[in-house]
């Protein structure tokens, strides 16, 4: 009766067409990772991989249910998950058993869960032909030969929705991994209920430079910006635009969004890349804002730093209507970045190991970050930031007291209590570059510097979290005072 197609199927083939018609079985679409879209491992979405099975179906004569599939992590399950989500999907009208259902699969790993459970395997994969997969890199590739290996159907979908550019930005897309995010150790929850903090404060310093109009959010994270934005009257007749790279934060923004949340009905979310391609049409934006972000493009240039961040740079400009803004809130290093240092750790307010230790090995890296001193907690940053950011960090010991750059010893100083996402925050570099040159970028794209930007200096932090566990003095022992740590800059087109 039936012949059970599991697969992602983000791409239908001519083969896939000439196998199913021989089989005379309603075919049973398991779409797995129903649930992603925009990622390297799944580009299009389930709505756009439904609509282009069903007019296969409909082209090739052939009885078709399509049953979207969560994405699950790796299972000795995963075939059973597979026939309960179909079952749900159909309000248990249909039944599939080893004596009703054959399953088509050409993965050896999963036909092998299957044949566990009793059912017949057969193979569809292609000989000497590309499989599906393999057609999808092709388009990512720019390679126009794809066209003649997908069913005629599928390339009349992709032309229509332009799902070949969509995917060949996702796989191309230098930032983001496999899964929708910016690092695989990333702990989102966390990451999103601190935006959710910081929000408020971070609102009063940029409201009185917002423009009205077309206001996008770049990075918005959880959406709580644009919220505050659609709360306030004088922007209730604005466009409100949010984009997300991380798969899981623009979830949240969507859903908030589903929830009644926003008053304004012209708020809208993307799932983007800004670096990827131009997003929005020539000087269409008034307000840009970028909180928190400019670092991560920094952190995760592919290839040279300096030069992705000015095309970022470049793209914003290009985007800003004439009399627009772009208002940028980020941390920023110090003003003398290779002024050099000497740092002393407190190390009574932990455990001092002989040596760092590799964290992926633990089952909870971030207790054994906590539970370490000041001093030994360099030592793991030192060791995870070169291999991670993939920076020098260079610095010497000297009497007990450690010898390096004031951008270094402030990179560290800044993030060392984010034992949370450690992991995670040492792929990033907050003082790469200091606030000239922020601005020397602005400039450089075109942008005009308004007098009301700054760099300045996150006392809080420097009164509660620094000051209390380290110290940095000249060489001849002379104490220097903290330098900035944050910026505002307000450019204007």
């Amino acid at each position: 009766m039936y012949l059970l197609f599991p697969g992602r199927h983000h791409v239908l083939t001519r083969f896939q067409a000439a196998f199913l018609k021989e089989q005379d079985r309603t075919v049973v679409w398991a779409v797995t990772s129903a649930n992603h879209h925009t990622t390297k491992r799944n580009p299009v979405p389930y709505h756009r991989r439904e609509a282009a099975i069903e007019r296969f179906s409909l082209q090739n004569g052939l009885r078709s249910l399509v049953i979207g599939v969560t994405d699950t992590p790796p299972t000795d399950d995963f075939a059973d998950v597979t026939i309960k989500a179909i079952e749900a999907g159909t309000d248990d009208q249909v039944q599939l058993d080893p004596a009703n259902t054959v399953v088509a699969c050409s993965t050896p790993e999963v036909a092998k869960l299957y044949e566990q459970l009793g059912y017949q395997v057969i193979d569809v994969e292609p000989p000497g032909e590309p499989r599906p997969w393999d057609v999808l890199l092709m388009i990512a590739e720019g390679n126009d030969g794809w066209r003649d290996l997908a069913d005629p159907s599928t390339v009349d979908v992709f032309d229509r929705y332009a799902l070949d550019a969509h995917i060949r930005r996702c796989v191309n897309d230098p930032v983001v991994g496999d899964d929708g995010g910016l690092t695989t150790t990333r702990d989102y929850k966390t990451y999103a209920d601190a935006f959710e903090t910081a929000a408020d404060r971070k609102w009063l310093q940029i409201k009185d430079f917002v423009r009205p109009g077309r206001i996008l959010d770049i990075g918005c994270a959880t959406g709580a910006t644009l919220q505050l934005i659609d709360a306030d009257p004088r922007f209730h007749e604005s466009d409100l635009i949010g984009v997300e790279v991380a798969r899981h934060l623009y979830a949240e923004c969507v859903h908030k969004k589903e929830q009644g949340l926003f008053h304004n009905p012209n708020v809208y979310f993307y799932q983007r890349n800004m670096l990827g391609s131009a997003v929005f049409p020539p000087r269409s934006i008034d307000t840009t804002l970028t909180l928190a972000l400019t670092h991560e493009i920094w952190s995760y240039a592919d290839g040279s730093r300096p030069a992705t961040v000015q095309r970022f740079a470049d793209a914003v400009y290009a985007h800003t209507a004439p009399g627009g803004v772009w208002v940028n809130s980020d941390v920023c290093g110090p003003a003398e970045p290779e002024r050099p240092v000497v740092l002393a750790l407190d190390d009574s307010d932990g455990a001092n190991p002989d040596d760092v230790t590799e964290l992926e090995a633990l089952h909870d890296p971030a207790a054994y970050v906590a539970g370490l001193s000041t001093r030994a907690r360099f030592f793991q940053f030192a060791h995870d930031f070169r291999r991670n950011a993939k920076v020098p960090f260079a610095y010497a010991e000297r009497a007990g007291k450690l010898v390096l750059r004031l951008a270094d010893a402030m990179d560290f100083l800044t993030r060392k209590d984010y034992v949370d996402n450690w992991l995670s925050e040492t792929h990033e570099q907050f003082c790469g570059l200091n606030f000239a040159g922020w601005s020397a970028v602005a400039e450089q794209a075109g942008f005009s510097i308004d007098p009301a930007s700054k760099p300045w200096r996150n006392d809080w932090v420097i009164t509660h979290r620094i000051a209390p566990v380290a110290a940095i003095t000249t060489a001849t022992g002379d104490p220097i005072d903290w330098p900035d740590t944050h910026q505002l800059l307000i450019a204007r087109r």
